[in-house]
């Protein structure tokens, strides 16, 4: 198992193939993703590395935090986030995470914040279809009709599905595949539509139910210049 990368929704677009199709896809920047930490069963008790991905002011940055960022020679990040590994898959502290660590073709499970819509009715938020246009209804054409609230059972089950706070959860869509990588420009381009808002983080990992081969591993990243960390270190 190796590690997923954090990434940053840029949004969507379209790619031309060369059999004159074209793919809806949607843009993913890897944004300077590092290993901030890892985890090791000796010391934590399982193994994971933790990244961090996007540029936060140092002021704006928490005593704490700072301390953790300067302990691994690496900037501040806006988002940090643990992603479980094998031991023969742990990384060094400060290896950043290049876009050919996955390839085109192969199936991702990407993991995103949906969109808030807010408090909304239960035709938008379950896709109810809703009461009859005519034949005695009145007014009430989007309600969501009746809870169980007479006599039998004489209460509204638990978990009804009713109007109420629709978006801003935790959605992970399967077996999305890689159309295409852009290595120089830190891009990750996947078919289709992924959870998330625009600017909003998003994590990609390789497909659970639909695992690939030949992939650079443990990853495919790029050292740190150990001469610049150590100058900042002196100064």
């Amino acid at each position: 198992m190796r590690t997923g990368v954090i990434t940053q929704k840029v949004g969507m677009t379209r790619l031309f193939m060369e059999d004159g199709r074209h793919i809806p896809v949607t843009v993913l920047k890897l944004d300077k993703c590092q290993v901030v930490a890892t985890r090791t069963v000796e010391k934590d008790g399982y193994t994971a590395v933790q990244l961090g991905s996007g540029f936060i002011k140092a002021k704006s940055v928490s005593q704490p935090q700072r301390g953790h960022f300067a302990k691994a020679q690496v900037e501040p990040k806006r988002k940090v986030a643990e992603f479980r590994v094998d031991a023969g898959n742990l990384l060094e502290v400060g290896d950043e995470i290049l876009a050919d660590h996955f390839r085109a073709g192969q199936k991702v499970d990407v993991t995103g914040i949906t969109i808030g819509r807010g408090f909304t009715g239960a035709m938008k938020r379950w896709n109810f279809r809703g009461l009859e246009a005519s034949h005695g209804v009145s007014i009430s054409h989007r309600s969501l009709g009746g809870t169980g609230g007479r006599q039998d059972p004489g209460k509204t089950f638990k978990n009804k599905k009713m109007h109420g706070h629709y978006g801003v959860e935790r959605v992970t869509t399967q077996n999305i595949e890689v159309a295409k990588v852009d290595v120089e420009r830190g891009l990750i381009m996947v078919a289709g539509a992924v959870p998330g808002s625009k600017g909003g983080f998003v994590m990609v990992r390789d497909a659970v139910k639909r695992p690939a081969k030949d992939l650079p591993m443990p990853a495919s990243v790029r050292k740190p210049d150990k001469s610049k960390a150590e100058e900042k270190a002196g100064s």
